[in-house]
């Protein structure tokens, strides 16, 4: 981890304007169930679609400037869904590491991974760790996805690291917090968007997201474009972030 990148996050005692494009944009890819209903087609469908709707919000993300993009594919309370609809999700996130990412590397795309990997299957966590590895030295857009990933999780486990480093309690605070985090790295969201309606976070990026600005729309993650994402920028681009202050 660079210091920078936990030593600049936002001041809570400042109100500043928001810029006309966000650095970090974090999306809740949801409603693939509903818009395959919607279309009298199977739920793996839309969760195929939804890869197509990825892709085009990753081109769409590198034109308009922005720089990391995180988005949530599989929760840890995903592993409730029926079996096969998560073993399903597991071959559909290889068929994307196989189909769609490798051209988005071409576009100069670094694809990396948030959450656990002790979960999922050996031969997908061995694709996981070769795309990390084949596109570190890309820097045009860094995509983060959320896969086996909790807020809370991610939370409790950075405790228990700090537990295993021997920290002190009066040496606690958030940068040491942050360290620990899956990945360290990864900037604080400055915009938050949630497709499909829904009003809530879901237990993603509790830490990274404390003063995102946060978007939703009724659009279904499978038919979100690039003037969806547009229009969550543009929004983002009216509001004063305020981080606590008048």
């Amino acid at each position: 981890m660079t210091t920078s990148q936990h030593d600049t996050y936002a001041d809570p005692t400042l109100h500043q304007p928001a810029p006309a494009v966000p650095g970090c944009v974090a999306i809740i890819m949801d409603g693939n169930g509903r818009w395959a209903r919607a279309h009298g087609r199977p739920v793996a469908d839309g969760h195929r679609e939804g890869t197509r709707a990825l892709r085009r919000t990753v081109e769409a993300a590198i034109d308009v400037g922005i720089s990391s993009l995180v988005v949530y594919a599989f929760s840890t309370e995903n592993w409730a869904r029926p079996p096969h609809e998560v073993a399903t999700l597991m071959e559909i996130l290889s068929e994307t590491i196989d189909r769609e990412l490798p051209d988005l590397a071409r576009q100069g795309v670094r694809t990396r991974f948030i959450g656990r990997r002790d979960r999922v299957p050996d031969w997908l966590r061995e694709k996981m760790d070769e795309l990390e590895q084949a596109t570190a030295g890309l820097g045009t857009l860094e995509l983060w996805i959320a896969f086996d990933y909790g807020g809370r999780t991610e939370l409790v486990d950075a405790a228990r690291r700090l537990i295993a480093d021997g920290v002190a309690p009066d040496a606690v605070d958030e940068a040491a917090v942050a360290a620990r985090l899956y990945a360290p790295d990864l900037p604080e969201v400055d915009l938050l968007v949630r497709t499909s309606g829904e009003l809530r976070i879901s237990n993603f990026l509790l830490w990274e997201a404390a003063y995102a600005e946060l978007v939703f729309t009724e659009t279904l993650w499978p038919d979100f474009d690039e003037d969806d994402l547009r229009q969550a920028i543009d929004e983002y681009a009216r509001r004063g972030r305020r981080f606590g202050a008048r």
